[in-house]
């Protein structure tokens, strides 16, 4: 990832802990729909932020959604390239 700022991985990181300490009473993947429900809500918001009324945000809907699908698919594919590069340290093996 080229363009992060110094707090990046920190935030990030901010939100896996929390993820982390609600394994404690839930299973991995209800954790994992609530983060990604949590991201989606956030970042509909944050693209309603940069709109002056919802007209011109339905007109950008479709151009919203690849930019965010397309920054996610971008992420995961560099962390589960991670993840099978680095499988054993990572997964105690």
């Amino acid at each position: 990832m080229s363009k992060t700022d110094d707090k990046f991985f920190e935030r990030a990181d901010a939100h896996i802990n929390l993820s982390n300490e609600q394994l404690t009473d839930t299973s991995n993947g209800k954790v994992s729909a609530s983060m990604m429900y949590s991201t989606a809500r956030f970042n509909a918001w944050l693209s309603a932020c940069g709109f002056y009324n919802a007209q011109e945000m339905k007109d950008a809907r479709e151009e919203t959604v690849n930019y965010f699908v397309n920054e996610y698919k971008k992420m995961l594919e560099e962390n589960l390239d991670d993840y099978i590069k680095n499988y054993d340290e990572y997964m105690g093996k």
